[in-house]
Order: structure tokens, then C-alpha cells, then sequence
């Protein structure tokens, strides 16, 4: 198979960097390379615009390079929050990918970034807090912070108290009642303390009755009317009488 020399005018994954002189296959060059732009013939003239293109190339990477320094920072200082759906046992359904965090970058912060600068040793399968590298630029790296959480919480058994503790409350909640009844009578007591004593309540003197003269019989009035009147003296006898 015929071979050509190309020089690549833009970046072509698996092939080379932009102004890299490549070799290869003379149909390849021609019918796809050459026509889309991405590549121009080795050629005495256009030798002479390759300095161009490593002159544009040194300038787009250095502003590359800068760009991703930037979103590195920034980067690392969000907490990108995934809500997944799980099981009753806690378990995902499914599992984030690099796909999926680079959708969430977007939706959440609009940041732009290619899944394939997003490195993942295996899909992400739990709950909790996880630290993912981003790949942003051969001389740039970041971590991303990515919290999984379920949108159905899980409900945690409430543990069981020991016997001494447990006994414990029973024997306050028994109690409970007489010491709110003393609570009750110490606070009316003292609310009795503290107002003025009320005076005893005094009944009204009862007006003594008049009592109606006693009717005195008749017999019992001249009876008395003879006690009352003084014996007269004697008359002294005659002499001779005696």
C-alpha cells in the first residue's frame, strides 16, 4: 500500500498534533484527510507554512494550558452531587459513568468537559462520597469531589437499649405521675403563700327579740294584791272582856 507525507493542519486523535509531518496510506490522504482540511501535501510550498502552523499550534496550546489550569482550580472546590435511586438493602440501580458526571458538570455548574478527561477505574456502584481525576491536559491534572446519595433514604433500626438503661426509664415514666402531682400541690401552695389572707367571714349580730308582758290570771292577781297590802293592828280589847 502506497505511503504519503502529510502535514496535519489540526489535532487528530491517534495520528499526531496539529503541524506534525505523518506518513500515511496515499488513499487515506486523499480522499478523507486532504478534502476535510485536517491535512496538506508535503510539499516544497507548503514547507514553507509549516512554521505557521507550529507558531499557531504553540500559541493554542499555551492557551490551552492555561484554560485548563483555571478549571482545574475551579474544579476542585465544587461537590457535584448525583441522587440515584436504590433498593430496600441500600444497593444502586445501575452505575455512574464518566458520561454521567460530565452531564452533572453541565446541568449543575455549566462547565463543558470531554467524558473521556473524566478517569474512572470502574463505574461508581455505592453510596457516599468519591474523589474522581480529571485528566484535563498532559501537564494538568484536578480531583472532583462527587457525593452519591439515594433519593429514598434508608430508615436505620433504632438500637436496642440495655437492660439496666431500659429499666431505668420504665421505672421514670411510673413515676412520672406522682411527681407531677407533687409539682402541682407545691406550685398551688405556694401560690396560696404568696396572696393575702382573707378575712374570717363574720355572721350579722341577731337583734334580740322583745318578749310580750306575761298575762296574769285574775285569781292570781288578787292574791297577790292581798299579800301585798299590810295587815292592819288589832283593836285592843275592852276591859272587863278579858
Amino acid at each position: 500500500m502506497a505511503k504519503t507525507e502529510v502535514i496535519l493542519t489540526h489535532n487528530i486523535i491517534g495520528l499526531g498534533a496539529e503541524s506534525d509531518q505523518v506518513k500515511v496510506a496515499a488513499g487515506y490522504a486523499r480522499n478523507y484527510l486532504i478534502p476535510r482540511g485536517l491535512a496538506i501535501p508535503l510539499t516544497a510550498a507548503n514547507k514553507k507554512r509549516l512554521e505557521a502552523l507550529k507558531k499557531r499550534r504553540a500559541e493554542r496550546e499555551a492557551q490551552e494550558l492555561n484554560t485548563m489550569a483555571e478549571l482545574a482550580q475551579s474544579v476542585s472546590k465544587l461537590l457535584l452531587k448525583i441522587t440515584v435511586k436504590t433498593g430496600a438493602d441500600g444497593k444502586m440501580f445501575g452505575a455512574i459513568t464518566a458520561g454521567t458526571i460530565a452531564d452533572e458538570l453541565k446541568h449543575q455548574y455549566d462547565v463543558t468537559l470531554d467524558k473521556k478527561k473524566i478517569h474512572l477505574e470502574s463505574p461508581i456502584r455505592t453510596l457516599g462520597e468519591h474523589e474522581v481525576e480529571l485528566r484535563l491536559h498532559p501537564d494538568v491534572t484536578s480531583k472532583l469531589k462527587v457525593l452519591v446519595e439515594s433519593s429514598t433514604p434508608l430508615e436505620l433500626p433504632v438500637a436496642a437499649q440495655p437492660a439496666p438503661a431500659k429499666e431505668a426509664q420504665q421505672q421514670e415514666t411510673a413515676a412520672k405521675p406522682a411527681k407531677q402531682a407533687r409539682e402541682k400541690k407545691e406550685k398551688t401552695r405556694t401560690a396560696g403563700k404568696g396572696q393575702p389572707a382573707k378575712e374570717p367571714r363574720q355572721r350579722p349580730a341577731k337583734e334580740p327579740k322583745a318578749r310580750a308582758p306575761k298575762e296574769s290570771k285574775p285569781e292570781e292577781t288578787k292574791t297577790a294584791r292581798k299579800k301585798a297590802e299590810p295587815k292592819s293592828p288589832e283593836a285592843p280589847a275592852e276591859p272587863g272582856q278579858q
